[in-house]
């Protein structure tokens, strides 16, 4: 058994002065051995460097498998991919869209309720009054219910007649444009030899 004596109050001059070690052969007889540095105790000597390389273990039975079954899977995952970036958008605003509209109805804007039980009572007029026809009962519904929002909103629904009022106007000669190449088709294969 080695014991080492030494100053506690000092560790790093500890590492600088050679250390008094006395070795116990069990009869109660303490013979100074000559000193010896620190380094010398097998205690603080390094280990010996080994080079280590790594080795690839073999892949077994359950890792071939997982590997054929990626292979298998793999254009489709593409293809997943593709449509995920695809709809992920549309999906992102859907989220910002009900999140934002929670936030409009959590702290809603003087007498929106009202106004809103105003324009919903005009469209169950318009279904008591549309008695008849199906046409009667989608368009008086919807035409109260825009008429009675209008009143309430004014600058909104100038700015939905105006952007409605320019794609109809579009779509109308679009269709003009349409309806007069079908009426002369001829025209196109005379100009031609």
């Amino acid at each position: 058994m080695l014991k080492v004596t030494g100053s506690s109050a000092m560790p790093g001059a500890l590492s600088l002065l050679p250390i008094t070690v006395f070795a116990d052969a069990g009869d109660g007889n303490t013979e100074p051995i000559a000193p010896l540095l620190r380094d010398e105790l097998s205690l603080y000597t390094a280990p010996p460097q080994h080079k280590s390389r790594y080795v690839e273990p073999e892949a077994d039975q359950l890792e071939q498998s997982v590997a054929s079954l990626r292979k298998l899977t793999e254009p489709y995952t593409e293809w997943c991919e593709g449509t995920y970036s695809k709809i992920k958008p549309k999906v992102q605003r859907v989220v910002k869209f009900g999140t934002d509209t929670y936030d409009y109805f959590k702290n809603p804007p003087k007498d929106f309720y009202p106004r809103a039980g105003v324009i919903g009572f005009t469209g169950v007029l318009g279904l008591f009054l549309a008695r008849g026809s199906r046409i009667k009962r989608l368009l008086y519904p919807a035409g109260l219910m825009t008429v009675s929002a209008s009143l309430y909103y004014p600058e909104q629904a100038a700015a939905i007649a105006k952007s409605t009022g320019d794609s109809v106007y579009e779509r109308a000669v679009r269709g003009y444009a349409t309806l007069e190449k079908m009426v002369k088709p001829g025209s196109d294969s005379e100009t031609k030899p």
